[in-house]
């Protein structure tokens, strides 16, 4: 069994959630730790994963490529000198 303590504002709020959704101040704190344990448990891959460049270019080697691609942006650009 654990106890929490909450703060009055806390303690109202979740109140008046219990009342307007017809369930126990318990049920609701098993809710939202269960919920917050889901996101918490999800490695970081998957939550950066739409943000790795890999996936806007389509070329999973930008790091070790990086050099060579440089030098030929920059040649198509300002050409040979």
């Amino acid at each position: 069994m654990t106890t929490v303590r909450l703060t009055d504002e806390i303690e109202h709020k979740l109140e008046v959630f219990s009342r307007a959704n017809h369930k126990s101040k318990s049920d609701l704190i098993r809710e939202a730790l269960a919920n917050f344990f889901a996101r918490e448990e999800t490695d970081s891959y998957t939550l950066g994963a739409a943000y790795f460049g890999k996936y806007g270019s389509g070329n999973g080697n930008l790091s070790g490529n990086y050099k060579k691609l440089l030098k030929r942006k920059l040649y198509a650009k300002y050409g040979a000198r």
